[in-house]
């Protein structure tokens, strides 16, 4: 490009002067940016001032767990030791309630089998439980008795042999098994006397005193007639309950026999000296 007369070489050309009104149309579409930036500003501010005022109260007492309501059996377990497993006895903000944490927490209590919770705004809490049954007993710790549930659950320790639950008796590869702490279970070397126990049909559960497992995993029942079952393996149970109730209907028995159905459809009688 050649320069134009009278401009000096490597200098540029003057622009032409701007309209007025162009650059005044600049300057105000300049400033409507400039404040739909502001005002995209102060909104998101807004949003976040209101979204902290809102958390704030949230975690205030003013949403607190203030009614909590337990319902469903729970006569071993009081209800505020229930409240307290959930995490609720301090009435936290509702907010921080996990309904998940306050179940587990609840069903770690030794009694309690199942517990839901649920929050009702604006400020209540429904804890539903239901409790395990006790159906077993086990000698210890020392002289005193562990009450189990059908799963091996320990649910209490009691000073006497509770009336009405059958002795489950556990022997391992390195002798008698001992009770679980209070909130534990018996380990898989009870599993056999634990499914016999659950499976024992009503009338003849009532005639059972002890269940004792062996060390090798058979099973054998003592009843309240004197009579020994061995019933071997935890295996086709249902035909060999038959076959034990079969033989106490037809057989006058009379003192302490054993009664051995550890091959189904094929039992024996012989005398024998009754234990447990």
């Amino acid at each position: 490009m050649t320069p134009s007369p009278g401009t000096p070489t490597g200098t540029r050309p003057p622009r032409p002067p701007v309209d007025p009104r162009i650059r005044q149309r600049r300057v105000n579409v300049a400033r409507d940016q400039g404040r739909r930036r502001l005002r995209v500003l102060l909104v998101a501010l807004a949003v976040v001032v209101v979204a902290l005022a809102v958390l704030g109260v949230l975690h205030t007492r003013v949403l607190a767990a203030r009614v909590v309501t337990v319902v469903g059996d729970h006569p071993h377990e009081t209800t505020a030791a229930i409240v307290g497993a959930a995490g609720l006895a301090g009435h936290p903000p509702m907010i921080d309630v996990d309904p998940g944490a306050a179940s587990a927490g609840v069903e770690a209590l030794p009694w309690i089998a199942t517990a839901t919770v649920a929050r009702h705004w604006p400020d209540g809490v429904r804890i539903t439980v239901s409790e395990r049954s006790a159906t077993l007993a086990m000698a210890g710790p020392g002289k005193d008795w562990t009450v189990l549930d059908p799963t091996g659950r320990a649910l209490q320790v009691v000073p006497v042999h509770p009336p009405g639950l059958a002795v489950l008796v556990v022997h391992g590869p390195s002798g008698p098994v001992p009770p679980p702490a209070v909130g534990s279970s018996l380990g898989p070397v009870a599993d056999p006397g634990l499914e016999v126990a659950r499976t024992l049909p009503p009338a003849f559960a009532a005639q059972v005193l002890a269940v004792t497992v062996a060390a090798d995993q058979t099973v054998s029942l003592y009843l309240n007639s004197g009579l020994t079952v061995l019933l071997g393996t935890a295996t086709d149970l249902e035909q060999k309950y038959e076959d034990v109730a079969t033989i106490i209907a037809r057989a006058p028995l009379r003192g302490a026999h054993t009664i051995d159905v550890s091959v189904p459809q094929s039992p024996t009688v012989s005398a024998a000296t009754a234990n447990t």
